[in-house]
């Protein structure tokens, strides 16, 4: 029988789940059992999965599953070197050119498991079968909103938490815009008809915020982009790949413009084809930003789980998004997992 045991997320900040009961209870009718660990922090309260028939296990205990379960979670795993050899489905930030993922492969290849990465479950297209991206478009905007917001007053955002929902998150950015005399800034989002630049730019709009919707057409030139220098605020939305152009170089560190304020909702400041190679790490919940630059001042917001700000709608969307792939868990030789095993496989050997 297949068995996919639901993990808690170990990292900081991170409560989001990929399996709502209502989803684990299609799958045990589909014939796969569930075991759902216990969780501090999860945003889906654990009752329900009790309610839904799932097996309980203790926080954490994944190591000790059994050799044929495979192990579902969204962040990343400890960094404590230990090899894998289980079947892990997960965001593993490894086949991008991101150095840490080469260490993450290491521990695969060594232990003998295999990593079925979600952003590389992709049906016949090539589209990605679910995807957080609205909602981290949606939150990365709001955060960079807020930098602006700081900025006007003389500070640097300060520590920002998770929301109940999204009408707090914008009733709490309302309060901070409120509390400033100035103009609404203007913003730009490159990869404007994704879901991640769709979320940014409806936060925008909701916010009053003039946004200018760029995406593959607009950036086909390869740059320079002066056009990005002209507004207050830019959202990166566009994962980093091959080709992709740098968007604002470091030149723009002491170059003019209107510019303040970068969200790399994208956030990939390791990889070998990162756009924005003005910053060199991601930010954290305790420090959302990193300044760059002083005169004129340029913050950048890249914080890699947005939309775990928003945990109960993001779980929500992305457990019924990835439910139909989920179903056919018993069946690993076709459809997305194969492909995604197939894309592991071409780098694990690296």
């Amino acid at each position: 029988m297949t068995h996919l045991w639901v993990r808690a997320e170990q990292r900081p900040n991170e409560d989001r789940v990929g399996l709502t009961p209502a989803g684990a209870k299609a799958l045990m009718a589909a014939g796969i059992r569930v075991t759902v660990e216990e969780s501090r922090s999860r945003a889906i309260p654990l009752q329900g999965y009790i309610d839904a028939g799932c097996e309980i296990m203790a926080e954490n205990s994944w190591p000790e599953a059994p050799a044929d379960a495979i192990i579902f979670g969204l962040k990343e795993l400890p960094d404590d070197g230990s090899l894998l050899p289980h079947r892990h489905i997960m965001f593993g930030h490894a086949f991008k050119g991101q150095h840490s993922g080469k260490e993450l492969l290491r521990r695969f290849r060594e232990g003998g498991g295999t990593l079925y990465d979600l952003e590389y479950l992709v049906d016949e297209t090539g589209r990605r079968v679910a995807a957080f991206g609205y909602w981290a478009g949606y939150a990365g905007a709001a955060l960079t909103l807020k930098a602006w917001a700081a900025q006007q007053k003389g500070e640097i955002c300060g520590p920002v938490g998770a929301y109940e929902d999204k009408h707090a998150l914008l009733s709490d950015l309302g309060a901070d815009l409120d509390a400033i005399d100035a103009k609404r800034p203007s913003a730009i989002v490159i990869g404007a008809l994704g879901r991640v630049g769709s979320g940014a730019a409806d936060l925008c709009e909701a916010m009053g915020v003039a946004v200018t919707k760029w995406d593959m057409a607009e950036t086909a030139s390869g740059g320079p982009f002066p056009e990005i220098l002209a507004h207050e605020l830019f959202l990166n939305c566009i994962f980093a790949r091959p080709g992709t152009p740098v968007f604002v170089p470091r030149e723009a560190l002491s170059a003019a413009r209107k510019l303040t304020a970068i969200g790399d909702v994208a956030c990939d400041p390791d990889s070998d084809y990162n756009p924005v190679p003005v910053y060199d790490r991601a930010t954290t919940w305790d420090a959302p930003v990193l300044r760059v630059a002083e005169a004129p001042v340029l913050d950048v917001m890249a914080i890699d789980n947005l939309p775990s700000m928003l945990p109960l709608e993001s779980s929500e969307d992305y457990g019924d998004q990835l439910l139909a792939s989920l179903l056919t868990l018993t069946d690993l030789d076709s459809g997305v997992w194969a492909r995604a095993k197939a894309v592991f496989d071409d780098h694990v050997g690296g």
